[in-house]
């Protein structure tokens, strides 16, 4: 177990790592059983089982991710959508009612546009930086607060700071998808966000090779994820688990260099002429850059920008990148990049997502070279 003064390089290595290990192993192994014999005299509730998320690798992944968080406690799950879905249904009841920050994942909204009704709950979209907007959302029956650090694929940063603020002050469970910043970026419990989501398949596993997800919280807050975790089935597999804490290890060093890489590429695409419009924090014109460099530590991997043309050029620029893979996913080892109007982002969404354009791509860096990503880009866009 780390110390909690250590700096996240090495909280990512040794954080939640038991001391010694397993028959002195420095890495924790894989229990794929199932089932484990009971203590007689131990507590009832308290069995090692996949399907509770109590399995021993699973239980080591999740020591690992709170550690990494800040928080008490975290849960596994199968996917990102688990994690969202999960924490939402933890802090919602029929009857209920969601303030949700209207430019969020295109899985987040879709989930809320086909299921809330039948759920019973209610919910209104809103601006993730204006607090006019939520006071005005607000009612009786208001029960939690959801917004993203970095909204996808708009790459806005909303008042973060404010909305956890807005929600303790109104008694609200706030949720938020880290799943853009990491925390390597941004730690969102310490500045007061009671429940934090990831798409653990993303950066946190980091070689797009599990699908998984995360919330971490208090001790209260995740039992009771867990609760309803457990009624879905839901939980990670224990070889999954395994492969995410590897992943873990490596989080800040991949991280750090996609950060670097995602800032380079967008100082150079905002100075080309063929391009119209880069969207990323790093860059001192972005409408939030004063927020994320207050909070942040580094800008993030992903980046969008709308290329001089419209669709046809945005659709040609993809086709002629030769690193990165055009794929819909992000926070791989690899480059990826997309057109997410043209993949469905917003297919099912409630609403339109605000700036989500068909000339829009989304790039999200990997840890290559960064000169060789620039090449990349200068090559596709003399095509």
């Amino acid at each position: 177990m780390s110390d909690k003064r250590n700096r996240f390089e090495t909280l990512a290595v040794h954080g939640g790592e038991p001391r010694p290990g397993a028959d002195g192993s420095v890495v924790f192994p894989i229990y794929q059983g199932t089932v484990f014999e009971a203590d007689p005299a131990g507590a009832g509730g308290d069995v090692p089982y996949i399907r509770l998320g109590t399995n021993p690798s699973q239980r080591h992944l999740q020591r690992r991710l709170a550690a990494l968080e800040g928080a008490e406690a975290a849960v596994a799950t199968g996917s990102g959508m688990a994690a969202i879905t999960t924490a939402l249904h933890s802090a919602l009841g029929a009857g209920d009612h969601l303030i949700a920050a209207g430019a969020f994942y295109g899985g987040t909204g879709q989930f809320l546009a086909e299921h809330a009704e039948r759920l019973g709950w209610a919910y209104d979209l809103v601006d993730p930086g204006d607090e006019d907007a939520w006071r005005r959302a607000l009612r009786p029956d208001t029960k939690a607060f959801l917004t993203e650090t970095i909204t996808n694929p708009t790459i806005r940063v909303g008042d973060l700071v404010g909305a956890a603020r807005f929600a303790r002050a109104h008694g609200l469970t706030s949720i938020i998808d880290n799943t853009f910043a990491t925390p390597v970026v941004f730690r969102p419990h310490t500045v007061g966000f009671d429940l934090v989501c990831h798409s653990a398949t993303k950066a946190l596993n980091g070689h797009s090779d599990i699908a998984a997800g995360v919330v971490t919280g208090s001790g209260e807050l995740i039992g009771r994820v867990a609760s309803v975790l457990r009624a879905y089935g839901c939980t990670l597999d224990p070889h999954a688990a395994f492969l995410l804490s590897r992943g873990l290890k490596t989080l800040a060093l991949r991280v750090r260099q996609q950060n670097a890489n995602a800032l380079a590429v967008a100082e150079f695409l905002a100075g080309h002429d063929r391009i119209a419009h880069v969207r990323y924090p790093g860059l001192t014109g972005h409408p939030d850059h004063r927020r994320a460099a207050e909070w942040f530590d580094g800008f993030g991997s992903v980046l969008s920008f709308q290329p001089v043309g419209g669709a046809e050029a945005a659709e040609s620029l993809v086709k002629s990148l030769r690193l990165a893979y055009a794929a819909s996913s992000l926070g791989g080892v690899e480059s990826l990049v997309t057109r997410p109007a043209a993949d469905g982002h917003d297919a099912s969404a409630p609403v339109a997502t605000p700036g989500l354009s068909d000339d829009l791509v989304r790039f999200s860096a990997g840890i290559e070279a960064t000169e060789d990503l620039i090449a990349d880009f200068a090559q596709a866009l003399a095509d």
